[in-house]
């Protein structure tokens, strides 16, 4: 079984910055692709950021690009979400999540397992 186990969220004004962090259970880590997905209230899941298994591919959601950095470190099982130039509209909770595969999408159903989330605040 997979756990995964997300870190760092927090309140922080606009303009501020905040590094999620997503431990991650088993000995496969380095197997699979990893995201990053946010939910606000009243809101349908988003897709946040997307890394392959070794690192080498990142991709982003729009809301994403130019400010969030997705990072890995297998060594230590653990995914970061680098977030800058935050905006209120960045208020959700923030999940990380494994790929079915190696490369990852940025669609829900291809990730198997989920973090129980950190909510991240940030003020106006």
């Amino acid at each position: 079984q997979v756990q995964l186990v997300e870190s760092g969220g927090g309140l922080v004004q606009a303009g501020g910055s905040l590094r999620l962090s997503c431990a991650a259970s088993g000995r496969t880590f380095s197997n699979y692709a990893m995201g990053w997905f946010r939910q606000a209230p009243g809101k349908e899941r988003e897709f946040v950021a997307g890394i392959s298994w070794s690192g080498g591919a990142t991709y982003y959601g729009d809301s994403a690009k130019g400010r969030f950095t997705i990072s890995r470190d297998n060594a230590k099982n653990t995914v970061y979400l680098q977030m800058n130039s935050l905006k209120p509209e960045d208020t959700a909770v923030y999940y990380c999540a494994r790929s079915r595969g190696i490369i990852g999408t940025m669609t829900n159903d291809d990730y198997d397992y989920w973090g129980q989330g950190t909510q991240v605040t940030v003020s106006s």
